[in-house]
Formats: C-alpha cells, structure tokens, sequence
C-alpha cells in the first residue's frame, strides 16, 4: 500500500511540475506575441501619422517629381501590380502542378526525394541569388532585358519552393480515404485528383499562395539586380516595358535628405500595405469559398 501511495504521490508531482512548465510557457508565448504586435502597432501608428496627410487621389494619380508636395507613385503602382499579377500567374500553376505531381503521381525514389530535399533548401536562399539568376537566364541569356516580364519570373523562382512545399503539405492531408472511395467507383487516377483531392487541398494551397505573394511584394533585392528603376515617369505597358515598384520608390524617397520626402515614403507605405491587404483580402475570400463548399 505505501508503495502504492508512494507512486501516486511521485505521478502527481511530474504532473504539477509539467502543469507548472506548461503554464510557464504559455506566459511566454503569449508575451511573446504582445510584444510582436506592440511593435507592430507602433511601426503602423508612426507611419500613418507620418503619412496620411499627404494620402489623396492625386498621389496615386500624378508622376514622381523632384518636389514632394508633387510627387505621386503611379508608375510604381502600375509595376507593382503588374508585377504581383504576373508572379501569380506564372508560379500558382507551375507550384501546385509540381506538388499535385511530386504528392501523387511520382513514384518513391531516389530522385524524387533529392527533387524533394532540393526544393526545402531552395526556399531557404537568399534573395539576392535569385536576383542573380534572374539576371543571367532571363535578362542575358534570354534576352528579355530589363523588363517587367523578367522582374516577375525571377520573383517567381523566389517564391515558387514556398508554394510548393505548402501545396504539398495542403494535399497530403487530404484523407487517404477519399482517394480510395474515387478509385473504388471507377474513377481514374487523375479523376480523383482533378474533382476530390485538389477542391479539397485548395484552402491550404491559396494560404501558401497568400504567404508566398506577400513576400514577394515586398521584395526589392531581386528587382534591383534584374533592372528595377528607382525612377520612372511613366507606367509599364506590356511584358518587355521598363518598370519600377513601390519598395523601390520608397528606399528612393527614404534616402533623400529632404524631410519632406520622409513623409512621402510613409504615404506609399500605406499604400503599399493597402495593397497587400487587397490581395490576401481576395485570397482570403477564395479560400473560406473552397471551405465552405467542401463543407
């Protein structure tokens, strides 16, 4: 009996000490994501004071200028969503068909898990070294030039390993029962792919989407290697045009000495973010429509 008691005893206090470990380290995440969003919220208030009286239809409207009272960011509006919508064009097709391929249809192997490990470092480069490949395939060798169709590829290979890898995870946690119940009835392979695995995969792949495009908007290293203007007066209009985006005319304005322009580059901060907000706001809608209707 007092062996008993003794372990009992001895379990109840593992318990309290894992309870004790348990809540310790809910403090400190909990702290930990205050502090983020402190942070963050102070960075947001500093901006928006900075720039929201300069925020009007004009500054979307006019050209850069050489006075900040004049300046506007309509060219590196346009290239920027020229940019974004050409990214997505080229990477969503490219990076799910790999992961729908790579989690279906490829057989296990040695090449596949090489394919596989080569894609989880790819997303771990630097940006720079995309910017340089973009630079010597696309730019030189492909004779694209400085142009905006070379600006959205090489972010596409910037951003294409972190679509893949999530559009990856996304189908394999599709239940395996659900490809088995397709193939029961008849169905082929790429039938079950195309009406159940993929509808049902789709939330999670447009989160990687959203995850993937909100790090490319804000990229500059890359663009710049490739030929991203600093300044622009006029707007992008077809693949082989000149470009230049907003990350670009805010490092050009933020390093001027002009106080002036200060606050014109917390202006296209806002901007910036507005548009970043549209975007995941578009993906977000697209992603609770496949939820609710595989509900």
């Amino acid at each position: 009996m007092s062996i008993a008691r003794a372990s009992l005893v001895a379990t109840q206090g593992r318990l309290r000490r894992r309870q004790f470990f348990g809540n310790v380290a809910s403090v400190l995440f909990l702290l930990s994501t205050v502090f983020g969003m402190l942070v963050l919220a102070v960075l947001l208030i500093d901006i928006i004071g900075d720039g929201w009286g300069l925020l009007r239809v004009d500054f979307l409207t006019e050209y850069p200028s050489r006075f900040a009272e004049r300046a506007g960011v309509y060219p590196a509006l346009m290239g920027t969503i020229w940019i974004m919508f050409l990214t997505a064009a080229f990477t969503f097709p490219v990076g799910v068909g790999a992961a729908i391929y790579l989690e279906e249809f490829a057989t296990p192997s040695k090449l596949t898990t090489i394919i596989r490990t080569n894609i989880a470092n790819l997303a771990g480069v630097p940006s720079i070294v995309y910017g340089l490949l973009g630079l010597g395939i696309f730019v030189q060798v492909l004779g694209m030039g400085r142009s905006i169709a070379a600006g959205a590829l090489t972010l596409s290979l910037l951003v294409l390993p972190v679509v893949i890898i999530a559009s990856q995870e996304a189908i394999r946690a599709v239940p395996d029962s659900l490809r088995q119940g397709g193939l029961a009835l008849g169905a082929t392979r790429l039938q079950v792919v195309w009406a159940h695995v993929i509808p049902a995969a789709m939330p999670g792949i447009l989160t990687g989407t959203i995850l993937a495009l909100s790090r490319a908007i804000g990229e500059t290293a890359p663009l710049i290697v490739v030929g991203a203007a600093a300044y622009l007066n006029f707007a992008p209009d077809g693949l082989g045009s000149r470009f230049t985006v907003l990350p670009m005319s805010i490092y050009n304005w933020t390093s001027r000495p002009q106080e002036e322009f200060q606050a014109v580059a917390a202006t296209a901060i806002i901007v910036l973010l507005a548009l970043l907000l549209t975007m995941n706001m578009a993906a977000i809608l697209l992603r609770n429509h496949f939820q609710n209707k595989n509900r």
